[in-house]
């Protein structure tokens, strides 16, 4: 298979590699200092992917291959969505779409004490924060941020859940804000909450406006900004024919 060769720095940004693809050339660049993230290697002055997914860029030098994955590793800090499947005494089993189901403390809300103890049935989608990690350990989650606030996080009432791949998931939660994500909000009113862990939440007025959403989400992971636009336009269109 012929490899793809890039020279000059953003040319492949955003685009499918594969392993083997050479996506820079550092002998074209000049006083340029690059820092490689997942699923890249350097040979020489060749970096090349190790694995398939899109190229991604950060500034102000950052290169990294993202892959969509079905399997969520659960990381401090991410935002993920949780689905209760027990309550204990000290704590709630949520599963986080992670290798081991993860621990909800019952004191991890804000202001938790053992009078006010919440209660979730078992199929609640709550929105979490991931606390702690350890190997061989179950993760800890949390309902409250950093400083012990509630912010977004809690359960999600009403709405649909719907399941995509982490890397969609993170392009959903870039900044600025994605073209799917953008246009759909110039001609709909909706709720969104998406977690790291590939589970999106969505919440509108209609059923209509929610599978809209949905959809068009689901639709656009292998489309660029463009084409995610033209996408939500034709999909918009058909529903108000």
């Amino acid at each position: 298979m012929d490899a793809k060769v890039s020279s000059s720095p953003g040319s492949l940004t955003d685009q499918i590699v594969v392993p083997g693809d050479v996506v820079l050339d550092l002998s074209a660049m000049t006083n340029q200092t690059i820092k490689l993230g997942s699923g890249l290697r350097q040979d020489g002055d060749v970096i090349s992917a190790m694995k398939a997914g899109k190229l991604r860029y950060s500034k102000p030098s950052k290169y990294w291959v993202e892959s969509s994955h079905k399997r969520y590793t659960p990381c401090p800090e991410d935002h993920v969505l949780g689905i209760v499947v027990d309550s204990r005494a000290d704590n709630f089993m949520v599963d986080v779409k992670g290798p081991q189901m993860a621990l909800l403390p019952v004191l991890a809300f804000e202001g938790g004490t053992r009078r006010n103890i919440p209660k979730f049935e078992v199929g609640t989608l709550i929105y979490v924060r991931v606390v702690k990690t350890n190997t061989g350990m179950n993760p800890e989650l949390s309902c409250t941020d950093a400083s012990g606030k509630a912010a977004e996080f809690g359960p999600l009432r009403d709405g649909f859940m719907f399941e995509t791949s982490t890397g969609l998931a993170r392009m959903l939660l870039s900044s600025p804000t994605c073209p799917v994500l953008e246009t759909l909000g110039k001609k709909l009113s909706f709720e969104i909450a998406v977690g790291l862990n590939g589970r999106v939440w969505v919440n509108a007025a209609s059923p209509r406006a929610v599978i809209i959403v949905a959809n068009a989400i689901m639709n656009s992971e292998l489309l660029s900004g463009t084409q995610q636009r033209i996408m939500v336009e034709k999909l918009l269109g058909k529903v108000s024919e």
